[in-house]
């Protein structure tokens, strides 16, 4: 189990291991290396591309940071799985694509309701059902809003390269820790498998974030409640000598079941809600190029932020006032800067490998004096420079 003060004994390891300098490698291998300086110690999955070289590298890699990696018999049992392993202290971590990721929708509300720190990363292929199995896409950014039932919060980030794969997994891993919740890694099979230089960087300049534990038996017997005043409730662990009860049930701050009173269940389902929202300014990231006299905005995501950057850049170049917003936390949606930013454009163009998820999200925020149109493309194959240039140059 690595805590907080095995830190100066896991760098070492690390350094050993992973000597600091620049490595070629896949985007879903740098979520795994990441996933392994964010001091992941578990992993349970099953292969499905394609998100299986996640699956192949943490198999190779964790045992010589003294983790543990099992091949489950289903996607339903890698999460829950991860999720038994959270519970004894161990960070822990899944991988699936679409199919997989649909499997987990019921144990992903439970880990909610249990408020128990997760990353799943979702490799996003082709759909629905199975259809192109190897080929990227960008079709799950709603499932992994609304994937499960009920009213719930939820983390999700993405990445737009291989080293940013790399870097928003230890992020998804802080994040996971500080808030005592699952966050998603939403990427896709073109990232997944696109080769690039990174860097991997000494083990002092990452930080790294870990779940708060009780410091005394009180504390420990409200595992489940904001007895300091606090929304984030000090995590007691397995095997560490309390007594814990956990349930996916309404429960009271002890864990205990209580499905009757609709006091417990109101109280318990906004502080969950509540504890995400008050840390929203940490959790929200983006990235604006261009965008002080902007007259066009482009914001994108995900596979599409480069090409998007690159038919930006060459617009400039033509003369078009145009800018870039680059949402690297899909969930939850920045939109209030989206609306301070459409205030100052007359247009609004959103390219996404899909027929139109985010700019649904955007649509909420902008007014209707506002051209707004979607760049869309399916079919495995990611939009190209110039075919976003043509829609810049076309409205």
């Amino acid at each position: 189990m690595i805590i907080k003060g095995d830190e100066v004994e896991t760098k070492k390891i690390l350094r050993k291991l992973y000597p600091k300098g620049n490595y070629f490698m896949q985007g879903d291998e740098a979520i795994a290396y990441g996933a392994i300086f964010a001091g992941c110690r578990f992993y349970a999955g099953y292969p499905i591309t394609p998100a299986s070289e996640i699956a192949e590298t943490m198999a190779r890699e964790l045992p010589k940071v003294r983790g543990y990696y099992i091949q489950m018999e289903d996607e339903i049992g890698s999460i829950a799985a991860i999720i038994g392993a959270s519970w004894t202290g161990l960070k822990s971590m899944t991988a699936t694509a679409g199919p997989g990721f649909s499997l987990m929708q019921e144990n992903l509300g439970y880990a909610i309701m249990t408020e128990t720190p997760i990353v799943i990363v979702d490799v996003q292929r082709s759909g629905p059902s199975t259809g192109q199995a190897t080929k990227g896409a960008q079709g799950d950014f709603f499932q992994a809003r609304w994937g499960t039932h009920g009213d719930h919060p939820m983390i999700a980030i993405s990445p737009i390269s291989v080293e940013d794969s790399f870097w928003e997994t230890i992020r998804a891993f802080n994040i996971s820790e500080k808030l005592r919740t699952p966050v998603i890694l939403l990427t896709d099979g073109v990232i997944g498998h696109t080769r690039e230089q990174i860097r991997i960087p000494d083990p002092e300049e990452v930080e790294i974030l870990y779940r708060k534990l009780p410091q005394s038996d009180e504390e420990a017997k409200f595992p489940f409640g904001d007895i300091h005043g606090d929304l984030i409730p000090p995590m007691p662990l397995f095997g560490k000598g309390y007594y814990t009860h956990v349930t996916g049930s309404t429960h009271k701050e002890s864990g205990l079941r209580d499905v009757y009173t609709p006091e417990v269940h109101d109280k318990l389902v906004r502080r969950i809600h509540k504890k995400i929202e008050a840390h929203k300014d940490e959790i929200q990231k983006w990235e604006e190029y261009y965008t002080d006299d902007a007259e066009i905005l482009v914001i994108s995501w995900g596979v599409s932020a480069r090409p998007s950057l690159g038919a930006v850049l060459k617009a400039r170049e033509e003369g078009i006032k145009v800018g870039l917003m680059v949402i690297k936390t899909v969930h939850p949606f920045p939109g209030e800067r989206v609306k301070e930013l459409s205030k100052k454009v007359r247009a609004i163009l959103v390219p996404e490998m899909n027929l139109g998820q985010l700019i649904l999200e955007v649509q909420r925020f902008v007014n209707d004096d506002v051209i707004l149109k979607g760049v869309n493309k399916i079919g495995g194959v990611p939009l190209t420079v110039e075919e976003i240039l043509r829609e810049i140059r076309g409205v």
